[in-house]
């Protein structure tokens, strides 16, 4: 004969278990919540913004238009907690119109709040054009500057597709269209155009060195044909202010701007990437910690090693 369970004495059994499993639960995310709570009081104070700062704007490689860039920039000149900006600069240059979006951007920075330029071991060309945004420009004593000037580089491969057996033909709707073209040397007519365009950029390029360098026409010949300069001699020519580095630049801020230069020193462009907050508290609670930190274009470019 089969023993059946009396349902009525099973249901007091049921509703404990149900009450310990509760139980259970609510205290293991009480736990979680506590282990939560004591990381986030441990590193939020390295993760708070401070109430003001000095922000450090780093550009560095090939210097090329950057809506993103120019939009963060926009928001830096309006924001207040940024008491000064330290622009660091190492870059050989860029497109024409990079240098130019970078300089209008920097320079809407500067007509909010004090804004002071270093070059590392580079800065020159486009990167110098975007250094004269500044009040004032740092160099190192061995650091390359200058390179004032444009240039504009063909390649005729021509005698390479006759060699591979390869004809190229085109329409065009005037004589200047699609041209300079790269399978054909550059005819007469075809370079003055382009020493056209490149003289129009130039002298664009060379009087807002004379502007903001407040350069006469003898300082300005003298450093007109593309050349380099060492950090000492661009301080001779008048393109930097004072040789030194940030820790320089930062007591420049004090003395002429009475910046606190105590404030911390936060870098805001290019954006710091790596884990935010959210990952390392997370982590943190875990016992994980340590694995949770882990040109085209006509162009203003220093190019060593061009022809």
């Amino acid at each position: 004969m089969a023993i059946v369970d009396d349902p009525v004495e099973t249901i007091p059994v049921t509703r404990s278990l149900r009450r310990s499993r509760g139980r259970w639960r609510i205290f293991a995310f009480l736990a979680l919540a506590a282990a939560v709570f004591f990381a986030l009081a441990r590193y939020l104070p390295a993760l708070s913004v401070p109430s003001q700062a000095i922000a450090r704007i780093s550009i560095s490689g090939p210097i090329t238009t950057d809506p993103e860039r120019s939009a963060m920039l926009s928001r830096m000149a309006e924001d207040d907690t940024i008491s000064a900006v330290i622009v660091s600069i190492n870059s050989p240059g860029g497109t024409t119109a990079g240098g130019e979006e970078l300089y209008e951007s920097l320079r809407e920075i500067a007509e909010q709040k004090p804004l002071v330029s270093t070059i590392g071991e580079l800065g020159a060309s486009a990167a110098y054009m975007g250094a004269i945004a500044s009040d004032h420009i740092l160099a190192r004593n061995l650091s390359i500057v200058g390179s004032v000037g444009v240039y504009y580089q063909h390649v005729d491969a021509g005698n390479l597709f006759d060699t591979i057996g390869i004809d190229l033909d085109k329409i065009a709707s005037g004589a200047l269209k699609s041209e300079p073209d790269f399978d054909e040397p550059i005819t007469p007519e075809i370079r003055a155009s382009l020493e056209d365009l490149v003289d129009s950029s130039f002298q664009y390029f060379i009087d807002l060195v004379a502007e903001r360098r407040s350069m006469n026409s003898q300082q300005i010949q003298a450093i007109a044909d593309g050349r380099i300069l060492s950090g000492v001699m661009a301080l001779e020519a008048g393109l930097i202010d004072e040789t030194g580095g940030e820790r320089e630049a930062i007591q420049w801020l004090a003395a002429n701007h009475e910046i606190d230069p105590a404030l911390p020193l936060i870098d805001v462009w290019p954006p710091p990437s790596g884990p935010n907050w959210l990952d390392l508290i997370v982590a943190r609670a875990l016992g994980d910690i340590g694995k949770g930190l882990p040109l085209d274009g006509l162009v203003a470019l220093w190019h060593p090693h061009g022809p």
